[in-house]
C-alpha cells in the first residue's frame, strides 16, 4: 500500500483551503494517509496588525481554494475579541484522536470548521473535548488519548521537522507518496486547490500504477 504523507498545521490557512482535497483523499482505502502535525505557532495572542495580515490572507484562500471562512470566525477578528492561536495543542488532539480508531483527519477537519467557520477558541480543552464527543469519544477515553498525545506531541513536531527537512519541503501545507519500494514523489497541492476532480483523478492514476 503507498503511504501519503500529509505535512500540515492546524492553525495554517492554507491547510483548511486544502481540506477538501484531504478528505477525498483519506477516503481512498488503497492509500495510507499519515499525519504530520508541525508547530508552527506556540500559543500565543493575536495582536491588531497581524489580525489584518489574517483577513487578507483568508480573503486569498478563500478565492482560490472555494473554501468558506465564517462569519463569527471574520468578527472575532475584525471585534478586537481574544483571538488566541496555538498549533501545539491543537496537534496534540489530533493525536489524540488518531489514537482512538484512527480519528486524526475527522478531527482536524473538525479544529478547521470550529475555527475557521463557527469562530470558536480552538485552543481550549473544552472545545477540543466538545469535538471528540462530536466524534464519539466519550470524555474518559478523551482525557486518558489526551494524556498519552502529550507525552508524544514534541516527539512527533520535531519528526515533521525533520522530514521537512530531509524532504527539503518549505512549509504548509505539503505532501510526499512513499512507495513500497521506499521511492518518494512530491504531490504540487496547490495546482488542485479548488479542483476537487482533477485532484481524484490524479490519485486514481497513482492508485492504478504497479
Amino acid at each position: 500500500m503507498k503511504t501519503v504523507h500529509y505535512i500540515f498545521d492546524p492553525m495554517c490557512g492554507w491547510c483548511y483551503g486544502a481540506s477538501p482535497l484531504i478528505e477525498s483523499l483519506n477516503a481512498m482505502p488503497e492509500l495510507h494517509l499519515s499525519l504530520h502535525p508541525g508547530g508552527m505557532l506556540t500559543r500565543q495572542t493575536i495582536a491588531e496588525p497581524f489580525r489584518q495580515h489574517i483577513l487578507n490572507a483568508d480573503e486569498r484562500i478563500a478565492q482560490i481554494t472555494g473554501q468558506h471562512f465564517g462569519q463569527a470566525y471574520r468578527e472575532r477578528l475584525h471585534h478586537h475579541e481574544p483571538f488566541t492561536l496555538d498549533s501545539y495543542v491543537t496537534a496534540q488532539a489530533i493525536l489524540a484522536a488518531d489514537s482512538h480508531q484512527h480519528l486524526g483527519f475527522d478531527m482536524l477537519k473538525k479544529i478547521q470548521e470550529a475555527h475557521y467557520q463557527d469562530g470558536k477558541m480552538v485552543t481550549e480543552s473544552a472545545t477540543l473535548a466538545q469535538l471528540a464527543q462530536k466524534l464519539g469519544i466519550n470524555a474518559d477515553d478523551w482525557s486518558l488519548a489526551m494524556n498519552h498525545a502529550a507525552t508524544q506531541l514534541e516527539a512527533t513536531i520535531q519528526h515533521t521537522r525533520t522530514l521537512m527537512e530531509a524532504w527539503q519541503l518549505s512549509g504548509f501545507p505539503s505532501m510526499m507518496i512513499e512507495y513500497t519500494d521506499g521511492k518518494l514523489q512530491f504531490v504540487p497541492l496547490n495546482h488542485y486547490y479548488g479542483d476537487t476532480p482533477s485532484w481524484i483523478h490524479f490519485w486514481e492514476t497513482i492508485i492504478n500504477e504497479t
